[in-house]
């Protein structure tokens, strides 16, 4: 299959998936604001949503992000873009099909490092639906894009681990059903500095953990939450380090890979749906005796939001394409163009359908003002745009360290770097 098709399956799953959104989706948009409001709690779990849950389960679309077949479809990344495109219509089409993150990215962990304990009480909840999880990596006072930064101690004390030091931004922490923390930390600073971090399964109510409050992103109250969250001598059973001390830095990079994508496959979906939108207004709204879809200065916009996201779209598939080929490492400075490409876009054409909206567009009686908030903190969360494009570069200046044999020349002279 080239990364220009559809599989038979990822064809079936996209009608199913299609027929969910305009039946079922779309339509309790409204109702869950309301339940929202309603309910007079920022992190209130609507029964719409519970209800959305169990009609996915019944349609079969569940865990489709999972590339286990024990615990999934088994779809590789390439057959789930075209969904989860799909899913990023939606602010709530993630959690109703068990999609969302961070509890995609821990699954997985979970999945690939986790005990026979760990997927018992923690994975298979998970998977069912039944329980939220929490990452807990970015620190308040120091550069988290650099994960050796990470400062919070972790110190052995016999068969237990000490935990003491301060996280934010960890998102889904405020979620009703979060029962469980998977925590970055520092075991042994004198390392090597990737040997440094470990990862640990953490309790959200283990004693000395305390959820300090919620951080609003651009005035939002993200149900889910991004909390700050203390640790004060936290007490941790050695089996509960996932692979073993050190591997900290093994494991976030292992899970951020397929977090990162999937966060871009989304950007495009909401891109789209910016676009539709943007158009629908253009076409509706009078001024000066034309329709703004008439403006020829809509119309460019009209048409570089098609350009880009279809060029956005060609550069994600061959991504997830190159993920399921060679490996996510080999794919590295893919992911990391992907990463920096698909919120730029989006942010863009959600910014001009916010313009073709006028004042309405930055309200919440429309999704563009929410669309953007969330797009734009996507510009930093799993690691910010500079941090990826300082890989690219790395990258590509390698190359031209040593050239070989047969290099590129200049005037007859090899060229040569360093």
């Amino acid at each position: 299959m080239s990364v220009y098709e559809m599989s038979e399956r990822t064809v079936q799953y996209r009608d199913t998936l299609l027929a969910f959104m305009d039946e079922h989706v779309y339509p309790a948009e409204a109702v869950y604001e309301e339940q929202m409001r309603a309910s007079g709690d920022p992190h209130f779990q609507p029964p719409i949503l519970e209800e959305l849950k169990a009609e996915a389960r019944r349609r079969g679309l569940w865990n489709l992000f999972h590339p286990h077949p024990d615990w999934g479809p088994g779809l590789t990344n390439l057959e789930y873009a075209p969904l989860a495109e799909i899913m990023g219509r939606s602010h709530i089409a993630s959690e109703a099909c068990n999609c969302n993150a961070p509890d995609t990215g821990n699954m997985e962990v979970l999945t690939l490092f986790g005990t026979d304990e760990h997927k018992e009480k923690y994975l298979r909840p998970l998977l069912e639906g039944t329980m939220a999880s929490a990452f807990a990596m970015t620190e308040p006072a120091v550069a988290s894009s650099d994960a050796t930064n990470i400062e919070l101690s972790m110190v052995r004390d016999g068969d237990e681990y000490v935990l003491n030091g301060r996280k934010w931004f960890a998102s889904n922490a405020m979620h009703k059903n979060c029962k469980v923390l998977i925590v970055m930390g520092k075991t042994d600073p004198t390392a090597a500095p990737h040997r440094q971090q470990s990862m640990m399964v953490v309790p959200i109510d283990a004693p000395g953990v305390t959820v300090v409050r919620n951080l609003p992103v651009f005035g939002y109250a993200d149900r889910e939450g991004h909390a700050e969250i203390t640790f004060e001598n936290v007490r941790v059973p050695s089996k509960d380090v996932l692979a073993g001390e050190g591997e900290g830095f093994a494991i976030s990079q292992a899970r951020l890979g397929p977090g990162r994508i999937h966060h871009c496959m989304r950007a495009i979906g909401m891109a789209e749906r910016a676009l539709e939108l943007l158009c629908r207004r253009a076409s509706s709204r009078v001024t000066f005796g034309q329709p703004l879809s008439e403006r020829a200065n809509i119309q460019d916009w009209i048409a570089e939001a098609r350009i880009e996201i279809e060029m956005t779209r060609l550069l994600t598939l061959k991504a997830a394409h190159l993920m399921d080929t060679v490996g996510n490492k080999q794919a590295r400075m893919e992911i990391a163009a992907i990463k920096v490409a698909a919120p730029t876009m989006a942010l863009k054409i959600i910014d001009r359908a916010i313009q073709v909206h006028g004042g309405g567009g930055v309200t919440d009686d429309f999704p563009l003002a929410m669309m953007y908030a969330h797009m734009r903190t996507l510009r930093l969360a799993d690691g910010p745009d500079e941090v990826h494009k300082r890989s690219i570069a790395v990258a590509e200046l390698r190359k031209y360290r040593t050239a070989p044999a047969g290099a590129p020349s200049v005037n007859g002279h090899k060229v040569t770097v360093g």
